[in-house]
């Protein structure tokens, strides 16, 4: 499964906006990943003013991950020529990453965003 930007964030949080049943679902799972984009939305946020942290993003990003024992999944050019050819149900440069990642991975994704759903995803909330 795959984490989208803001559920890694509620994760962070203790599970936020997750409902019971998907926080169960990522706890239980052999695998959750992220991507890499989400490490830069959540700098690029936090830079804006968008997103409040403890630390600073980086040191954010990698002790989250760390401690819920989530994998990184580099955006290479496979994921990033494939996000350039998705239809553009979405307009969100870094959502489109995501969604290609999980798509070549064949990845259930972890959103709140319906969108993802346009791709065929398989989604929990």
């Amino acid at each position: 499964m795959l984490l989208d930007t803001c559920a890694l964030i509620w994760i962070a949080q203790g599970g936020g906006e997750l409902t019971a049943e998907t926080q169960k679902a990522v706890d239980d799972a052999d695998c959750v990943y992220v991507s890499s984009i989400s490490a830069f939305e959540i700098a690029h946020k936090y830079k804006k003013g968008g997103i409040e942290l403890p630390c600073d993003p980086e040191r954010w990003f990698y002790q989250v991950i760390e401690k819920h024992n989530i994998l990184e999944i580099q955006i290479d050019g496979r994921i990033a020529i494939a996000s350039t050819k998705l239809y553009d149900h979405h307009n969100d440069p870094c959502d489109r990453f995501i969604i290609a990642t999980a798509i070549l991975n064949r990845f259930q994704v972890v959103t709140h965003d319906r969108t993802f759903k346009k791709y065929g995803l398989a989604l929990l909330r």
